[in-house]
């Protein structure tokens, strides 16, 4: 061994060949930490004083080879400043020209998955030599950043910028074979041969058979493009980037002007352009909501996992009450991600719908070739649609999923309870009515919890478990450990009206009501909303959700919170639900709508619209938009910090991530609390006094005017 850290180390094989292994003590991954970049410039320095050194083999001691940096240290390095993070760059940016620059071939076998800053450094290996079930990629761009350590230097000189291009802006990680043929890695083998594939390669490098110093000067030198060749390329790429990220993304633009700028410049000043850039993207706001939620995001799978490791019993077989396209999405999502399960419903139509809906979402997996058809019939015929309670005593795990009635809810409840083992959990994906009301129905309360999924199930990754007065922690970590199999993201919240997301979202649609009733034009609204990041303004998502739905969930939260939700006048929505303009479900709500050429329902304005709302509104006439953003977001802001205080939900992170998940709450703000944070809670208590005339969502918390005068933050 001639060096031996806690991340890394260097040991001689026979031949004069070294083995640079990455292996950190006592974790499960690799990461490039500011321990593995000190770490890794101590072994170049073995292995630059190495006698009779002819070749370098890195490999990893993991399951994975490199996931790439620390995200974890960003925060505190961009929040020291650009000097900072230039010099944080520049470490192992040294340590990758030096690797690139020994006397001797460098080979690396990767395996599992090589990321970021664990690409990079393969990019500074000699040869590439991958695993057939491994992965590669520079997902900076999903982080609001570039690569720093020579992504957009080597990889645009070893596979063209073209690829460069596609890989750095899309972020997504890449098969073996799409590697293989970019030109990215040089050989695909299994991963029992790996290894040998790669001291093989190696063996050649050594023995002169491949020209392993041409390839270094391949990634040192210019890009061999003339100028018009260079403006064609990068030109028509950031028209084309530029208009898929979107303007409050910036960081995959940034990527291809530094490649471009760089383009005509040896590595070394390459890789100054790229510090430049990313220093650039890391102090955008951007950068540092979408680095938030990567930590957030681990947060709650954390915590997640750890209700999991409480529960003492596998969902072997589950069960859905009620099909239909929600009970059917259901099923689908357990039986797709290997739970059978029974659908239930009163009615074969019923069943009829759920199963056709399982069908069509498989039928799609197939037709994009993410599925064969042998595939979908094993999973289709683990969905067992039913119109008894036949055998329902062999399941670990009942959702309920009927109409959103308390008083049916409650007979299906009491029903079901009867039909099942006393160890099974019952769950319902009632959106609104409390679980502890729900609760009195059971004989067993302490097995019943909410399991809220979100609309559609299979694309929204949210599912609120909801803990009732009497649920049980063997209830909760059951329903989380049922979760997380079927690839949902769970947030454990207490019992309220609304739970958590419709509590915060119903103040939202408040203030849009408040705005139409004021004279402000719905589409208007939806404009501004739209720009400023939601994925549709809200009287869309009103005609999305359903206005009947809407209605039901309003009286619901009027009922729960009358101080802040009840309301002294008829909106908009009421005239749309008394008209029975029910949205989406019925072709017209707020928009008509007609089914485009693919099926899609396509939004379009009448004047209908305009003439029915105009007895319950005010002339209408143009609000400022930074007005009707802030008549907006109050309600749900000051909502969600009651939530908070209120211990509903156990921390800002999961509050935040939450409304990103659940319905689709901009990822480059980082969150409803990050936002806050990012104006300032001084500021936006200030906000709050201004618009505190229209009511108690308009009211800042006590709590959030103690931190304004304290100068603390939700993340601080």
């Amino acid at each position: 061994m001639i060096f031996e850290g806690k991340t890394l180390s260097v040991k001689m094989l026979d031949d004069g060949i070294a083995e640079l292994n990455f292996d950190a003590q006592g974790e499960s991954v690799n990461k490039f930490d500011s321990a593995t970049v000190a770490e890794l410039e101590q072994a170049i320095d073995a292995l630059e004083q190495a006698e009779g050194l002819k070749g370098v083999l890195a490999t990893s001691g993991k399951g994975v080879f490199i996931v790439g940096a620390d995200i974890s240290e960003f925060v505190p390095l961009f929040a020291a400043g650009g000097d900072s993070t230039g010099e944080h760059l520049g470490k192992n940016n040294v340590n990758n020209n030096r690797l690139e620059d020994l006397k001797v071939p460098v080979v690396v076998a990767i395996n599992g998955f090589a990321l970021g800053g664990g690409l990079e450094f393969c990019l500074a290996c000699d040869y590439r030599i991958m695993s057939n079930v491994a992965r590669v990629g520079l997902p900076e761009a999903k982080l609001g950043l570039i690569p720093g350590w020579g992504g957009t230097v080597r990889l645009p000189r070893l596979a063209g910028c073209d690829t460069a291009i596609e890989w750095i802006a899309s972020g997504k990680d890449q098969k073996a074979d799409a590697a293989l043929k970019a030109g990215v890695v040089d050989g695909v083998v299994t991963p029992e041969a790996l290894r040998d594939g790669a001291l093989k390669v190696l063996q050649q490098c050594i023995d002169g058979k491949l020209d392993y110093a041409s390839r270094r000067a391949q990634k040192k030198a210019p890009l061999q493009l003339n100028d018009i060749e260079s403006l064609m390329a990068f030109e028509t790429s950031k028209a084309f980037v530029a208009g898929q990220a979107g303007p409050n993304y910036p960081a995959p633009v940034t990527a291809v002007k530094c490649m471009q700028k760089a383009a005509g410049m040896e590595r070394d000043g390459a890789l100054e352009v790229e510090k430049e850039g990313f220093i650039k993207v890391a102090n955008t706001d951007a950068a540092k909501a979408l680095v938030g939620i990567f930590l957030s995001d681990q947060l709650v799978a954390k915590k997640a996992k750890g209700w999991e490791k409480q529960s003492d019993k596998k969902i072997e077989r589950a069960a859905v009450l009620g099909a239909g396209i929600m009970g059917g999405g259901i099923a689908y999502q357990s039986a797709l991600k290997g739970t059978p399960i029974k659908m239930k419903d009163i009615a074969q139509a019923g069943l009829d719908l759920g199963m056709n809906e399982a069908n069509k979402l498989l039928s799609k997996l197939v037709a994009r070739g993410r599925m064969n058809a042998d595939k979908m019939g094993k999973i289709l015929s683990s969905i067992e649609p039913t119109l008894s309670y036949e055998n329902f005593d062999s399941v670990d795990m009942v959702v309920e999923a009927v109409v959103e009635n308390p008083k049916v809810k409650h007979a299906v409840l009491a029903d079901v309870e009867k039909q099942v083992s006393e160890d099974a959990i019952i769950a319902s994906n009632t959106s609104t009515i409390s679980i502890t009301y729900l609760a009195e129905a059971m004989q067993r309360p302490q097995n019943f919890c909410g399991m809220h999924f979100f609309n559609p199930v299979h694309a929204m990754p949210l599912v609120e478990v909801i803990r009732g007065e009497k649920t049980s922690d063997t209830a909760v970590a059951r329903t989380v450990a049922y979760a997380n199999a079927m690839g949902k993201k769970a947030v454990v919240v207490n019992d309220c009206p609304g739970f958590l997301v419709n509590r915060v979202l119903f103040p939202y649609f408040a203030g849009f009501a408040g705005l139409v009733r004021d004279g402000a034009d719905f589409q208007q609204i939806d404009k501004v909303m739209e720009k400023w990041g939601w994925p549709m303004g809200p009287a869309y998502l009103l005609d999305v959700v359903g206005i009947d739905t809407g209605s039901h969930a309003e009286e619901v939260m009027a009922e729960g919170f009358p101080d802040r939700m009840s309301k002294d006048f008829k909106t908009a929505a009421d005239v749309m639900f008394e008209n029975e303009r029910y949205g989406q479900k019925n072709g017209k709500g707020f928009y008509s709508y007609e089914p485009d050429k693919r099926g899609k329902p396509k939004k379009t304005v009448t004047e209908e619209t305009y003439d029915l709302i105009a007895p319950v509104c005010a002339e209408r006439k143009d609000f400022d938009e930074e007005e009707i953003i802030a008549r907006m977001m109050i309600p749900m802001a000051t909502e969600l910090a009651r939530c908070l205080e209120e211990n509903v939900v156990d921390s800002a992170a999961e509050a935040d991530m939450a409304l990103i998940y659940g319905i689709g709450f901009p990822p480059f703000r980082g969150g409803c609390f990050r936002w806050i944070d990012s104006i300032g809670i001084a500021k936006f208590v200030e906000l709050c006094d201004k618009y505190q005339h229209l009511g108690g969502l308009y009211q800042a918390t006590d709590k959030q005017r103690e931190m304004a005068a304290s100068g603390t933050g939700y993340y601080s």
